[in-house]
Parts: C-alpha cells; structure tokens; sequence
C-alpha cells in the first residue's frame, strides 16, 4: 500500500553500499530500494466518497493515449510506472501506453524492455534517433498517439486507484478543458507514497522569473468551486503529468517548436490555455504519486541557458507588456530565435491579453509595476559598491541575505518596495529573524 523500504546502510557489506550509491548517482533516487519493491505493488484509493457518488461521472467517457518519455530511467521504477497504469485504468478507456525513448543509452532500456513489454499489446516503445529532450520527445510521442486525448505522464510515477476517471470525465464534458491529477510525493530515499490529500490542496502559480511556484487555494476559487474535492482553477499546471483533447492541443499549436531541451513548456501551455479559449483545473479526485528529484541525474552538451532562452521566448509571444518584469531579473536577453509563428499563432486564435489573464486568473500575483521603487539596494560608499544579495530559488527564500559586489544584472540583486514599505521579492519579504535578515 506505499509503504516505505527503508535500508540501512550501517548494516549492509561493501557491495551492496556500492550498489546504494551508484542507483543514486545515476537517478538521483533510491534505485536500490526500488528494485527491492515489488513493481506491482498496491496503492490506498485516495478519493473521498463525494469522487466515488454513482453520478459524479458521465457515463460514456473517451479513450486516451498515454505518453511517457524516458531517458536512462531506473528499471523497477520505469515498469512500475507502466503497470501502475495498466492495472489501475479501466482498459476500454486506455487505448495505449506510448513509452518514448529519448536516446538512452543503459543496457536494460534496450532489449530487455522491449522483451518485458512486448508481453503488453496495449504498451508500444517509440525511440528518438538522437536526444531531443522533454519537449520534443512529446512531440514524437503525441505524432503517434491515435486517442482523442492525450495524456502525459513522468517515467517515475505512481497511479493510484481510480486516477483516469475524473480527468477524462472533465474533458467529456468540455474539450477545452485541460486537466492535472492531485500530485502526491514518492519518496526519493524510501519511495514511500506519500499521500496529502488531508489538508494541503494547492494550485499552481509563477513568479516573474518565470519560475512556478504553489500557492493555496484563494478564497474566491474555494466559493466557486463549492466542494473541497470539486475541480480547482489553477493559473499555472506544473506540467509533468495533465491531460488535453488532442484537437485542443493541436489548435493551440501544441508546444512552442523552437524551445529546447524542457524549460517554460508549462507556463506556455498555461497561458494559452486560459487566454486562448480554455481552462486549466487540479482534480483533486485524480491523484498520483511522483519522484520530485532534488537535482538532474542527466548531462547536456549545451552552452546555452536552455531554460532561460525558452522563457524569453514565452515573454516575447505572450506576456506584451509584462514582459519587461521579467528581463529586469534576467539582464541580459541573449538570442532567442525567430518567434513570428508564435506571435501568428496568437493572433489567429484571437487569444485575450495578460493583462486579462492577470486580472481574471491570477490577481494574487504580485505586479512589479505596483511597486513604489525597483531595482538594486546597495551601499554607495563602498568600494566595490556592494549589493544586498540573496538566493532567487524559492525553496532558498528562508536563507539569510548577505552583500555582495553589485553586478547590475538583476537576478539575486533585484528588490521591489512596495507602497506599504515593504522590501520584498515576488511573495517573500525581507525581515530580521533576531540574528539574520
């Protein structure tokens, strides 16, 4: 039922601890004690009884086409991933499970899986010739999807009991519709289903780095709503794990062509989702389990800040104006290709501004603009002038600020005063803790 498997490594030989660290090297989780749980094993149902009322659902729903993309995923992860979906979805409404290799290069990705899985009609491998990244490996995989919605899943997941249902159910009702499961956490170390479905229920926002962040459910979407397990609004998706009508997804010009590698796919999505027509929901009746990595296991031959190239596209294409809050943190732009199909795209969907966006989806967001002064805080007598600094990630907000010389490029230098005196970074404020600021 997602319990956890916990090693101690105090108690195991050489061999076995060599074994322990290279999993973690090359996953960044624990693939020893993955390997050691059974690869079917079972999961709690999470739904309260208000998902499971005999007409919460529609009765006839549509087939989906999952699409996994992988790259040098852990073995007993990977299958676990596959059969927690085949033996949690209803199998008339599971048309396939699109498993698409972007160039791994570990043994047991090759053969092996093709051996394992051909033993599944309904789970096909497609292989990239080269490595593409997220993006493009869901391109490939959505160009052999044959189900009228698409839905796609992380290579390091966990369904649980009734998952598919909702989410299909949102889409029947309106295609324009596109919907996240509740996003429970497997535990990096133990790969314990973590399961927080009592009290903490958020939905998705950003910051104007273009970072998404959580936020809690505001008061107008709790009266909305009407139920605490009914269907939320959510600004932004995480992006990992949704489904969207196929039509939908292609009207929308599916993801940007010319963004690299992963990075600022989610927020396009969101964007145009909303502004173009759709809406975005979290189904807290849907939920699975997924692996949050705290760092990459994978290498890139790239010079260039993939992410932030991306993200300046998305600015460009469809912030307007808004966009200058986001390359005060940024600095320098750089190049980032040619976006006129975008911009095209936009216009022929005859999609609303984001300052309608901002206005309508998201008021909660802090505007730069709103602020009464912007910019660095520095000690002008100094030599070198020395800036207040701090980290930009917000899992780092509760570190102490330090100086630093001022480099003028924004980033970890860059603070709003609000009119109400407050020195603050997006939703976090600076204030002395009785030792630090």
């Amino acid at each position: 039922m997602g319990k956890p498997y916990k090693v101690d490594e105090e108690k195991v030989d050489n061999e076995t601890k060599a074994r322990i660290e290279k999993g973690w090297q090359n996953n960044a989780y624990n693939e020893y004690a993955s390997d050691l749980i059974s690869v079917t094993r079972s999961l709690p149902d999470l739904r309260d009884e208000w998902c499971k009322a005999p007409d919460r659902m529609l009765p006839k729903l549509p087939q989906t086409s999952i699409i996994i993309c992988f790259h040098n995923e852990g073995w007993s992860v990977l299958l676990r991933s596959v059969h927690s979906i085949l033996n949690r979805s209803p199998e008339n409404l599971l048309k396939e499970i699109i498993l698409v290799d972007d160039a791994s290069d570990m043994n047991h990705l090759k053969m092996d899986l093709e051996n394992y899985m051909s033993q599944y009609p309904k789970v096909r491998i497609v292989r990239a010739p080269e490595r593409v990244g997220l993006i493009r490996a869901r391109l490939l995989g959505a160009s052999k999807a044959s189900a009228p919605v698409l839905t796609f899943l992380d290579s390091h997941i966990e369904c649980t009991p009734g998952w598919m249902e909702p989410l299909l159910d949102r889409i029947a009702r309106n295609s324009t519709i596109v919907v996240c499961p509740s996003i429970d956490v497997l535990d990096t170390e133990t790969l314990e289903y973590q399961d927080y479905k009592i009290g903490y229920f958020a939905v998705g926002g950003f910051d104007w780095n273009l970072q998404f962040n959580w936020h809690l459910v505001p008061e107008h979407e709790k009266k909305r709503r009407g139920h605490s397990w009914a269907p939320a609004w959510s600004p932004t998706m995480a992006g990992g794990l949704f489904s969207i009508d196929k039509e939908f997804f292609e009207r929308l010009g599916t993801y940007d062509s010319g963004f690299d590698i992963w990075g600022a796919e989610n927020l396009e999505l969101s964007f145009k989702t909303w502004m173009c027509g759709g809406t975005l929901e979290i189904v807290p009746c849907s939920h699975v389990g997924h692996i949050f990595r705290k760092r990459s296991p994978y290498k890139w031959r790239s010079s260039v800040n993939v992410v932030q190239r991306n993200s300046v596209r998305l600015a460009e294409v469809w912030l307007d104006d808004y966009k200058k809050y986001y390359y005060q943190r940024i600095g320098t732009i750089g190049e980032y290709g040619d976006v006129s199909s975008r911009k095209e795209l936009r216009k022929n969907l005859q999609c609303k501004t984001f300052k309608w966006y901002l206005d309508t989806i998201f008021p909660e967001l802090f505007i730069p603009g709103d602020s009464a002064a912007q910019g660095e805080i520095k000690n002008i007598n100094s030599i070198p002038q020395q800036c207040i600094d701090s980290h930009v990630r917000p899992n780092d907000m509760h570190k102490p600020v330090g100086l630093w010389p001022c480099h003028d490029q924004g980033g970890n230098q860059y603070w709003l005063m609000s009119k109400t005196g407050e020195i603050r970074r997006d939703d976090a404020c600076l204030d002395y803790g009785g030792t630090d600021v």
